[in-house]
């Protein structure tokens, strides 16, 4: 199981075979394994690893379970774990986009632009039923937008630079500039 914490940095491109291919760029210092969950001791195995002062744990999601062997408290893990064509699984946190309406929230249409509406174009309509007299709970509203956990799957590895430690995937990664972002290797 291969799996690193990094900070994104920036989209660009790289050639390849004499194709533009455009590549998310991100930067993954050497993480520290900070603990080792175990079966016996915490009913899971698991492995910690820091970047700074954030901490992820990393367990295996498919049928066979993690190998805690090869990870000791205190090792590094580099980049050196992916290479290039590797497929992993990328989570991130969304950019927040504060309070937004529904037509942008939810994509609703919005009202109709003529027969008497004035102002009402991008607002929701009708909220209530004629059965119960109140909101019911889960009703898509407006409201605060954004600031949520994303993951993708089978993103590809376009490049690694060892040097550097950047990491490079094919397409966009979700989350902010310089937010951290997890990257581990899709069973």
């Amino acid at each position: 199981m291969s799996f690193i914490l990094g900070k994104k940095l920036k989209m660009t491109q790289i050639w390849k075979d004499g194709k533009v291919i455009p590549v998310t760029a991100i930067k993954a210092e050497p993480n520290k394994v900070s603990f080792v969950r175990s079966k016996d001791r915490d009913g899971y195995e698991a492995i910690q690893v820091s970047l700074g002062k954030k901490k992820r744990e990393f367990r295996n999601r498919s049928l066979e379970p993690v190998d805690t062997a090869q990870f000791e408290v205190g090792s590094e893990v580099t980049v050196e774990v992916f290479k290039e064509g590797d497929k992993v699984r990328v989570s991130g946190i969304m950019k927040g986009r504060g309070f937004q309406g529904v037509v942008k929230r939810h994509n609703f249409a919005g009202g109709p632009k003529t027969h008497g509406q004035k102002n009402r174009f991008r607002h929701p309509g009708s909220i209530g039923s004629t059965a119960f007299q109140r909101v019911v709970p889960g009703r898509r509203m407006a409201g605060h937008m954004g600031v949520t956990r994303i993951t993708l799957k089978n993103l590809v590895v376009a490049a690694v630079d060892k040097e550097h430690n950047m990491i490079f995937l094919k397409g966009a990664v979700p989350g902010v500039t310089g937010g951290l972002i997890e990257i581990s290797n899709v069973k």
